[in-house]
């Protein structure tokens, strides 16, 4: 008996060391944590085709990384960072410009609140607003993935990663203390998390873009591609989506007397572009896991707060991560039991012998 209980003390040192020598690491590494989940989504959309270069058509394994590296670059990390710096001039120009901005927005609130006869917005709120939006902003557009470093530390990682496909994995269902069909699990759905998260809500956000830049440009909305551009962003987020732009885009619009232009712009929104969101996730249906409305509003919630304007993709799936990870503990260490309804359980058969009467 002494000897199971200082195995199992031991043990439990072990495991304690372990997570006091990780959480230190973790804490001082934090600041690099996006590039590496950012190399992780990008190993898991990278992976099927450095195995088919380099094992079906002989690749060298660092050539094949090195191209899957520079597809990645132009044709994900150029165009997002393209259109955050776009953002970013406006954004800085309208911070630059706040007190401008705010006597004008002061002007259209009261010119609404006089054509509908009660106001919309007090002053005061409105100039809380903006002292929250100017502080909130740059943080949000300032995103730690959008950096020099982090970018290098992902493509840094990425690169071993890839060069090292087989024996990482291996190595990692050998050490995830897990049974085997709880390691494939983890493997199937967190491929399926991350081309959700990662693929699936920027592609639906650029899809809604598409189909608003089309109405812009029909509508002639002054500077389209910038509205275009606020679409996309806003589209990631959840619940009220790319609404957040079309919908005070058409309001202003109106206030400003281009009646035709507004009432075309909420139309057009709220048929056009609203429809699309729900025809692309039924199409997407099949290539992406349903994650729940709730994982993204607190994943954005607390993927923007730790990570900036990348946070809207990581954010849900840290959420998602945890949850798969306490099914697979479920699975893994506890046996729930359950009682049978009444009435469905087997009953009670009793056999009486001849003599019995």
């Amino acid at each position: 008996m002494s000897n199971i209980d200082n195995g199992r003390l031991k043990q439990i040192g072990f495991i304690f060391l372990i997570l006091f020598l990780a959480i230190l690491l973790f804490t001082k590494l934090f600041i690099y944590f996006p590039g590496f989940l950012g190399a992780v989504t990008f190993y898991v959309l990278c992976r099927k085709w450095m195995i088919r270069l380099t094992e079906v058509r002989k690749w060298k394994k660092s050539l094949a990384a090195t191209l899957l590296m520079l597809l990645t670059f132009l044709i994900i990390l150029l165009p997002v960072g393209a259109l955050v710096n776009m953002l970013s001039a406006k954004i800085a120009y309208a911070v630059n410009n706040s007190t401008e901005l705010i006597t004008q927005a002061k002007a259209l609130n009261n010119k609404l609140s006089q054509e509908i006869g009660f106001t919309i917005i007090t002053d005061a709120r409105l100039q809380k607003f903006s002292e929250t939006a100017t502080s909130f902003l740059p943080g949000f557009l300032g995103a730690t993935f959008n950096t020099l470093t982090a970018i290098a530390i992902l493509y840094f990682i990425l690169y071993f990663m890839l060069v090292n496909l087989r024996s990482m994995e291996l190595a990692i269902y050998e050490y995830i203390p897990l049974k085997d069909e709880n390691v494939e699990l983890l493997g199937r759905e967190f491929n399926k998390l991350v081309i959700s998260n990662a693929v699936g809500i920027p592609l639906i956000a650029i899809i809604q873009g598409v189909v608003s830049l089309a109405g812009y440009l029909i509508f002639g909305v002054p500077q389209p591609f910038f509205w275009f551009v606020v679409t996309c962003f806003t589209a990631m987020l959840p619940v009220i989506g790319a609404a957040a732009v079309y919908v005070p885009l058409g309001v202003y619009l109106l206030a400003a007397g281009n009646t035709f232009q507004g009432l075309a712009v909420l139309i057009y929104g709220f048929a056009i572009v609203g429809t699309s969101d729900n025809v692309s996730r039924f199409l997407l249906a099949k290539r992406i896991a349903n994650v729940h409305p709730l994982i993204t509003i607190f994943g954005v919630l607390i993927g923007v707060n730790l990570f900036g304007f990348i946070g809207l993709i990581f954010g849900p799936l840290l959420i998602s991560m945890f949850i798969l990870l306490l099914q697979i503990y479920s699975n893994e260490y506890l046996i729930k039991k359950r009682s049978a309804p009444a009435g469905s359980g087997p009953k009670k058969v009793t056999v009486r012998n001849k003599t019995d009467k």
